[in-house]
């Protein structure tokens, strides 16, 4: 893997693409797209988080930047969750989108960079480390 001097731009390019990250509990897929968006995956493996699963959803898009060797993701969009039913207003409505945007922005999830190349990624969430894989599409 790397140093610790790569700059933040050169994190951005090298994460550029798809990831797999598998922890105790989940397996999480992430898509890096180069319009700094995201698509995010994550299937619960714990079967006590399975129902966190089914009312929030597994999938995930927003945003995501790197600041200061941290990356962060804005989630801007639940796409299939249970709660993401349309409200009739003026205009139409996505209550779970409305409310992971506002969630986001009390809660951006970050992650330190610990290292990375071209085939791995290690990154520390809450003093526990996350090895992710690159997947060649």
């Amino acid at each position: 893997m790397s140093d610790s001097n790569l700059s933040d731009i050169e994190i951005e390019i090298l994460l550029f693409g798809k990831w797999r990250f598998n922890t105790s509990w989940e397996k999480i897929t992430i898509h890096f797209k180069d319009d700094m968006t995201y698509e995010q995956t994550r299937i619960q493996t714990f079967i006590f988080s399975k129902p966190k699963e089914i009312i929030i959803g597994n999938k995930f898009t927003g945003v995501w930047y790197v600041s200061e060797r941290k990356l962060h993701l804005i989630t801007k969009t639940v796409p299939k969750s249970l709660f993401n039913f349309k409200v009739p207003l003026a205009f139409t409505v996505s209550l779970a989108d409305v409310i992971a945007s506002l969630g986001s922005m009390f809660a951006t999830e970050n992650y330190e960079v610990i290292k990375i190349n071209d085939s791995k990624f290690q990154m520390m969430d809450k003093n526990r480390p996350i090895i992710g894989i690159k997947i060649k599409s």
